[in-house]
């Protein structure tokens, strides 16, 4: 028992040191493994094994919609990007260069691609002629480089997996009704598949892509009360089609402009759902994304009979659609116990000689620690009813501290009484000055995460500078 308890404790209480509790369970939990390159990690089979689950969900949904899936090139020629000026210079301090080829100088250099508006865009002035060929709706799943200063695990590296979605259409409306549309479909799969809680609305202009008309956003928020931008979509309007000649020929043939979308989610998802559901055993892993839904654990495997009986059980549960692990390795059960909790597989099942005998096995949810006897005959039912309700649990576990941790603010003195008891949302009105946003980064270091679809009235004024305000906005500390 030494052993399995060494096992757990080496994980950092998640209230003591969240940061270095996520870095240990990063690590633990086996999703990554630090590379040659500062700032960039290696994804372990466990944590791409999650991207590619997120990957399958999302591209089912993205399909389903009528979109469809290019692949763009990697390098994009200066004189590309720089065809949009507030893109380029809201890019510039991340851009990594290329600027030789083998041993010879390159004539111009190239950036890698930190986001493919422009790459997406110079295609798109030689593929859409007409109305007809609107709209046209493209997805690609890719890595992008961006020369961060400081880097986390999935939070913030210089190079991560995503996808971007960039779409043309033939109307103002119909942009953005697609750049809303994709909005809904983030946010239901977080809080459908995830299981985390996130806050819809607008990012002020400040926040806001560069380049974009308007970026709207969903917020989830943390463990410790940190926000984590979880999703965006932008609204581009014509801009970038000016820029780079995007024309058709409308229903009066007369040349248009097209109107355009970017949407996107990376790994930095993964992290959400780390500091969203995870507790000091480690990880707790949403059913829909785990790798391993359920585990089958033998005990006694010595004995006869007992080893069959829960491989015959693990392919039963399999037959029934769930991702199964037979771990019949020859550590403890104790080991194995606390080591799939750390990985935070939703459900352990534990099969001994009693167990058979009797015609059952142990279910233990990975939230609750909760021990069920289910019977054998049927199992496959039981089982996804636990994991259904481990599902409702930890949604309403995250739900409830960001119930919490939110609070509705007069004035410049309940503001700073709210931040000063910790991070969390801090709601409050908004004159819609980009100084009072400025200010209130400056005096209570903290930044706008969105203004709320869902609008209420705190006040008339800005606790700001005392000006009318219609706006209310959410206000938080960031990942």
């Amino acid at each position: 028992m030494a052993q399995d308890k060494k096992a757990v404790e080496a994980i950092t209480p998640i209230n003591e040191d969240f940061g270095q509790w996520y870095t240990d369970i990063v690590k633990k939990a086996e999703l990554v493994d630090y590379s040659a390159v500062k700032g960039c990690v290696i994804l372990r089979p466990y944590g791409y094994a999650i991207w590619e689950n997120i990957q399958a969900i999302l591209d089912r949904m993205f399909k389903e919609t009528g979109h469809e899936n290019v692949s763009m090139p990697l390098f994009i020629p200066e004189s590309l990007l720089q065809k949009e000026k507030d893109h380029v210079e809201g890019f510039a301090p991340e851009v990594a260069w290329v600027t030789q080829g083998g041993s010879e100088p390159l004539a111009e250099r190239l950036c890698v691609r930190p986001t493919s508006e422009t790459l997406f865009c110079d295609h798109f002035s030689r593929v859409i002629h007409s109305y007809r060929d609107l709209p046209m709706l493209y997805n690609q799943w890719c890595s992008v480089v961006r020369w961060e200063k400081s880097t986390r695990p999935f939070l913030r590296s210089r190079e991560f997996l995503w996808q971007e979605g960039h779409t043309m259409h033939e109307t103002a409306a119909e942009a953005e009704q697609e750049t809303q549309r994709m909005l809904d479909i983030y946010r239901e799969f977080c809080e459908k598949y995830l299981k985390i809680p996130v806050l819809a609305g607008r990012k002020t202009d400040k926040e806001k892509f560069a380049g974009a008309v308007a970026t709207y956003t969903i917020e989830a928020m943390m463990h410790d009360g940190k926000s984590l931008q979880s999703g965006t979509s932008h609204y581009f309007g014509d801009g970038f089609a000016r820029a780079f000649d995007v024309k058709f020929a409308a229903r009066d043939n007369s040349l248009q402009y097209p109107h355009q979308t970017s949407w996107g989610v990376s790994t930095r998802i993964i992290g959400a759902i780390i500091m969203t559901h995870g507790d000091d055993n480690g990880l707790i892993l949403p059913p829909a994304v785990a790798p391993i839904q359920v585990v089958v654990v033998p005990i006694a495997a010595h004995k006869e009979g007992v080893l069959e009986a829960a491989a015959s059980l693990a392919e039963k549960l399999k037959a029934a659609g769930l991702r199964v692990k037979l771990d019949d390795s020859e550590q403890s059960p104790g080991w194995k116990f606390a080591q799939h909790e750390m990985r935070g597989v939703p459900l352990r099942i534990e099969l001994g000689p009693r167990d058979i005998e009797a015609g059952q096995c142990v279910a233990v949810r990975r939230d609750t620690g909760e021990k069920a006897i289910l019977p054998l005959e049927g199992l496959e039912n039981g089982a996804k009813e636990l994991l259904s309700a481990l599902e409702g649990g930890i949604f309403e576990r995250a739900l409830k501290n960001r119930e919490q941790r939110t609070t509705a603010c007069a004035d410049m003195a309940e503001l700073e009484a709210a931040v000063a008891k910790g991070p969390g949302f801090y709601k409050s009105m908004w004159c819609g000055d980009r100084a009072c946003e400025e200010a209130m980064k400056e005096r209570l270091e903290i930044s706008s995460r969105c203004l709320p679809f869902e609008q209420e009235r705190l006040s008339d004024v800005c606790p700001v500078c005392g000006k009318k305000a219609e706006h209310m906005i959410v206000w938080g500390s960031a990942y």
